[in-house]
């Protein structure tokens, strides 16, 4: 059984009867890169201060790396790096400095110190603009720097809280590739805190929707569409043409087509719109469709399988979320 570095159980915050946590279990093993995923006011944030013991909670327990931070939230931070939205540093300092200075803070020998820091500083393609000072980097050289300070302790596990806020497309991309490198490398357990769906969907092995403070939902995407889409899990999205080589003359109307998909077993919708067509069915029936549309005088111009992607299951699951 793989190891845990997060267990959550039945976590519970109220601010002024407000719930703000509510019941929430959660484990996540040791190297994974799991992804919480949810609109901003979820609960995401004071999820994570709770992890860190930096807030109280009301009810339930939340042990980190075999600790339980309501106890032992000093020993919770030793092993636990967390980089959020806007990192503050000493502007008039190089990020070298900066860096040295958190060294000495976590009670890192001044030469080691040293070595260290230079070398994290090239792990996150800081090395060329060590001596500048912090004022004059951009936000994306910041975050990086942010996640050098992070890793300068050597965490078992970095809290990342919506950490690409502001950054272009190609900065986000080269800080989301930097992540993956550095958990997959280290074996760093990575909890990534986000509302953008498709930078979720691009790093993490696992994936929970958060929804004022439920978690409604959690694991691999495919498995999340199973959970989602149980009655209807596979949509074939077509189109059909009529047959101009004298074999498929006289087709057969469409109304009575769609009866004889509707009759296929498993087959649960069938919807024409022109001549394009969706089936949703609880199993594949491409074949056994394939077939009727010929055999009803029709070619088939094209025939897809549609994949639930995060988009679906996160707004499916959201609308669940407002509904409740």
């Amino acid at each position: 059984m793989a190891e845990k570095s997060i267990e959550i159980t039945g976590l519970t915050k109220k601010y002024d009867g407000y719930v703000a946590v509510d019941n929430l279990s959660l484990s996540i093993k040791k190297g994974e890169i799991f992804g919480l995923l949810g609109p901003n006011g979820a609960g995401k944030s004071t999820t994570i201060l709770m992890l860190l013991g930096l807030t109280q909670f009301d009810s339930g327990s939340v042990n980190v790396c075999g600790i339980d931070t309501s106890r032992y939230p000093l020993e919770v931070k030793k092993k636990v790096g967390y980089l959020p939205e806007d990192v503050g540093f000493y502007n008039e300092y190089t990020g070298l400095q900066n860096l040295f200075y958190v060294a000495r803070l976590n009670n890192i020998p001044s030469e080691q110190a040293k070595h260290t820091a230079l070398d994290i500083l090239a792990q996150v393609g800081l090395e060329d603009a060590k001596d500048n000072k912090v004022s004059s980097y951009s936000r994306g050289m910041r975050q990086r720097l942010g996640l050098a300070d992070v890793l300068i302790k050597n965490p078992e596990v970095i809290i990342l809280d919506e950490p690409t806020l502001g950054l272009d497309p190609e900065g986000v991309k080269k800080f989301l590739q930097l992540i993956v490198g550095l958990s997959r490398k280290k074996g760093i357990t990575v909890l990534f805190s986000s509302h953008h769906l498709h930078q979720i969907q691009q790093v993490c092995d696992r994936v929970g929707i958060f929804v004022k403070g439920k978690l409604l939902a959690e694991g691999k995407i495919s498995s999340l569409a199973e959970q989602l889409f149980t009655k209807n899990t596979f949509t074939l999205e077509g189109g059909i043409s009529l047959i101009n080589d004298g074999v498929g003359k006289n087709p057969k109307p469409i109304k009575e087509l769609t009866d004889r998909l509707t009759r296929l077993k498993g087959v649960a919708k069938v919807d024409f719109k022109d001549n394009h067509f969706t089936v949703e069915s609880q199993n594949d029936v491409s074949h056994e469709l394939s077939r009727l549309i010929v055999e009803s005088g029709y070619g088939l111009s094209h025939l897809i399988k549609k994949e639930y992607g995060l988009d679906d299951i996160y707004h499916q699951y959201f609308q669940a979320g407002k509904s409740s």
